[in-house]
C-alpha cells in the first residue's frame, strides 16, 4: 500500500479556496498548487458527482463545433487531445470514429471539407487522419443498415472522465493542496482584501471558518447561485443550462471503433464500444430548469436515443435493452443561441474584485477536453493578485500513474502483467487502465489473489477498496462502483451490499 498523501494540514488561511470538485475546478487546484500557491479545494459531495462524470467521455476537437465557426475552440481542443493523450495514456487512449454519409442530411463534400479542416487544425498529428470508406466492402459498415453505403473515417481519443478528475486532484494534493469533498461551503463574504467563507461537514455537520486571498467559483451548474447565494455578488454572466443523457445497452457491433450518426434534426449521436460488454449511446441536449442534480434520463430522450440508432444500425433496439443510463446538466456560457446544440462550448472566464482585492473567477461553460487550457487562463486571470505567481507547468507533467515509458500503455500493461501472474487477464488490464503505474500500489506485495483481501464482483478486491478509500476519497459504494470505476455494471445486489459494509467498518475502525 502507498504511503499517506502529502497533503497540508487543514489550516484557517489560504491564497485560494476552490468551490468544486469537477474537471474544472480540480485541474485549477492541480495548477495553482504547483505554482506555489496554498490551496483549498471544497466539494460538497464526491469529486466528480455530477457533470464531470456524465459526459460522453470523449478528448476531441469537437467536429461538429466547426459547424459553427468555433475555430478556435476546435484548435485548441485538437491541440489539447494530442498534449493529454502523452500525459494519461492510462486513462486516454486514440479511437477511430465511423461517420456514415446519409442521403438527405449533411452532403459528402461538407463532411469531407469539415474532415479536411478536422485534420489540419491539428498542429500536431500523432493520430492518423481522416480517410472515405466504401461502407459496403468494409467491416466498419458490417453492423449498419444497407442503406448506408460510404462514409468517413477520423481520429479522436476516448477518456475515464470521472478518473481524470480523481487524477488531478491526487496531483493537486502532492503538490501541497487541501482538497476537501463531503464539504460544502455555505456563505463567504468579503473582509478587508480577502475572503472569509464558513465551511460545513456534510456527514457530521461541524463548520469551520476559513480565509483566503481570492476564491475560484467551478461550482458547474450551481456557479450562478454559489456567485449570487454563497458569494452574494451579482452576476454579469449567465450560464444556460443543458441536460445531456446517455444509455448503456450490450453490445451492438464487433470492433473498436465508435460511430457517429448524423440525425434529421441535425443532431449528431454517438456509439461507443464501452467496458468491454457493452455500448455507449449519447448524447441528448435538452434545455434544463430546476435543481441541476442529481437529474435522469426521460422516457423521450430513451426513446430519441434508441431511435437514432434504430435508423442506422441492422440491430432493432427499445428501452427495454437499457441496462444503465446517466444525465448530467451541463453549465454553458448563455450565448442566447436558440437551439441548445448550437449553445457554444466555449468557456468563460469572469473575474469580479474589490478595490482590486478579494477576487473571485468564475468559470462559465467549458468541456473536458479543454479543462487544463481553462486552468491556465484562470491562473492568468489570477495573477495580477498574485504576482510571485510561478509559470504555466502542467502542458508537460504527466498525470499520476501515467509516466510510463513512451506513454505506451500496451508495454506497461505487459509488464505488470509479467510482475502479476496471479492476477486474471481482465483484473490486471482494469487495473492498467484506471491506476497506470499506481496499481502496483494496490497490488503491494501480494503473490496471490487471497493476499489482496476479500472479493467482491467484477474483480474488485479489499486491496483496491482499501487504496480508494486513503488515496482518492472514496466514502461510498457509489463511489467506488460508478465514479472511481463501472464495476456497477458487473455488481449484483449482495455484492454492493457487502462493500457497502465494508466501507463502514473501515470508517469506524479508522
Amino acid at each position: 500500500m502507498a504511503a499517506a498523501p502529502r497533503q497540508r494540514e487543514p489550516s484557517d488561511a489560504y491564497d485560494l479556496l476552490i468551490i468544486g470538485g469537477g474537471i474544472n475546478g480540480t485541474g485549477i487546484a492541480r495548477d495553482a498548487a504547483g505554482r506555489g500557491l496554498s490551496v483549498l479545494l471544497a466539494e460538497r459531495g464526491d469529486l466528480a458527482g455530477f457533470t464531470s462524470s456524465s459526459s460522453t467521455k470523449l478528448i476531441h476537437g469537437g467536429l461538429r463545433y466547426l459547424e459553427y465557426y468555433e475555430f478556435r475552440l476546435v484548435r485548441e481542443a485538437l491541440a489539447e487531445r494530442e498534449r493529454l493523450l502523452r500525459l494519461a495514456p492510462h486513462v486516454i487512449w486514440p479511437l477511430r470514429f465511423v461517420l456514415p454519409h446519409d442521403e438527405g442530411l449533411r452532403p459528402a463534400w461538407m463532411l469531407r471539407l469539415g474532415l479536411f479542416l478536422y485534420d489540419h487544425l491539428a498542429r500536431l498529428r500523432t493520430l492518423p487522419g481522416s480517410h472515405g470508406v466504401d461502407l459496403r466492402s468494409s467491416a466498419y459498415g458490417a453492423p449498419l443498415q444497407r442503406r448506408l453505403t460510404r462514409g468517413f473515417v477520423y481520429s479522436d481519443c476516448w477518456v475515464e472522465d470521472s478518473r481524470l478528475v480523481v487524477l488531478n486532484a491526487m496531483d493537486a494534493r502532492e503538490r501541497g493542496a487541501t482538497v476537501m469533498t463531503r464539504t460544502g461551503v455555505v456563505s463567504a463574504r468579503r473582509e478587508g482584501d480577502g475572503w472569509v467563507a464558513t465551511l460545513r461537514d456534510e456527514r457530521g455537520g461541524t463548520e469551520r471558518t476559513v480565509h483566503a486571498k481570492a476564491v475560484v467559483n467551478a461550482a458547474g451548474p450551481w456557479v450562478s447561485e454559489t456567485l449570487g447565494g454563497t458569494l452574494g455578488i451579482n452576476s454579469r454572466a449567465a450560464v444556460r443550462l443543458i441536460k445531456g443523457s446517455h444509455i448503456v445497452v450490450k453490445r451492438l457491433f464487433a470492433g473498436d471503433q465508435a460511430y457517429i450518426l448524423q440525425q434529421p434534426d441535425r443532431r449528431i449521436i454517438f456509439a461507443i464500444p464501452y467496458e468491454r460488454d457493452f455500448t455507449l449511446i449519447g448524447t441528448t441536449d435538452v434545455p434544463y430548469e430546476g435543481e441541476p442534480g442529481p437529474v435522469s434520463i426521460s422516457e423521450s430522450e430513451t426513446d430519441y436515443l434508441c431511435g437514432c440508432i434504430n435508423r442506422s444500425f441492422d440491430t432493432t433496439i427499445t428501452p427495454a435493452d437499457v441496462v444503465w443510463s446517466y444525465s448530467g446538466v451541463r453549465p454553458l456560457y448563455d450565448d442566447a443561441a436558440e437551439n441548445a446544440s448550437a449553445v457554444t462550448r466555449d468557456y468563460v472566464l469572469d473575474v469580479e474584485d474589490q478595490g482590486g482585492a478579494a477576487a473571485v473567477l468564475s468559470v462559465f461553460g467549458g468541456k473536458i477536453t479543454t479543462y487544463r487550457r481553462l486552468a491556465e487562463h484562470a491562473l492568468e486571470k489570477l495573477k495580477p493578485y498574485f504576482p510571485h505567481l510561478g509559470k504555466s507547468w502542467t502542458g508537460d507533467a504527466v498525470l499520476p500513474g501515467g509516466a510510463m515509458k513512451d506513454a505506451d500503455f500496451d508495454q506497461f500493461l505487459a509488464k505488470l502483467r509479467a510482475e502479476t501472474p496471479f492476477l486474471p487477464e481482465e483484473t490486471a488490464r482494469r487495473l492498467a487502465r484506471a491506476y497506470g503505474t499506481r496499481a502496483r500500489d494496490i497490488v503491494g506485495t501480494a503473490q496471490s489473489l487471497a493476499d489482496l483481501g476479500e472479493a467482491f464482483d467484477g474483480g474488485l478486491t479489499a486491496a483496491e477498496v482499501d487504496y480508494l478509500r486513503t488515496e482518492e476519497w472514496a466514502v461510498t459504494a457509489d463511489d467506488i462502483l460508478w465514479r472511481r470505476s463501472k464495476l456497477g455494471l458487473r455488481t449484483g445486489a449482495e455484492s454492493a451490499a457487502r462493500l457497502a459494509a465494508y466501507l463502514d467498518r473501515r470508517a469506524e475502525a479508522a
